[in-house]
């Protein structure tokens, strides 16, 4: 799979487990630490765990193994670095504070279809 297929795959699986306000970001020629940046919100500290185990699960199953996952303990902001594709799990609240959309909005957006 590319890592478009895998961004794509993972918005995918989050929409599926009911994450909300699903966005992915090709950061590709505006980064080099990563092709594409996955973000959603989650309705509490403990969806965004379950989705967080999801999503390392399920990309684990077709080949994409995580590098590393940051941010549990409540912090409302997981985020789970799969190398070419950050997947990044908000509460509401910690999602309007951080703003990542904002920083990359010069970026190309990809839909999720549902």
């Amino acid at each position: 799979m590319t890592n478009k297929e895998y961004a794509l795959l993972a918005g995918k699986l989050l929409s599926d487990k009911k994450a909300e306000d699903i966005v992915i970001i090709d950061i590709q020629g505006k980064a080099t630490f990563a092709d594409y940046f996955v973000i959603c919100s989650g309705t509490s500290e403990r969806q965004i765990n379950t989705l967080t185990d999801e999503i390392e699960d399920r990309l684990a199953e077709k080949g994409l193994m995580v590098k590393s996952v940051e941010g549990r303990h409540g912090s409302g902001w997981i985020l789970v670095d799969f190398g070419d594709i950050i997947v990044n799990l908000f509460t509401k609240e910690m999602r309007e504070r951080y703003s990542i959309e904002k920083v990359w909005g010069d970026c190309q957006f990809i839909e999720v279809e549902e």
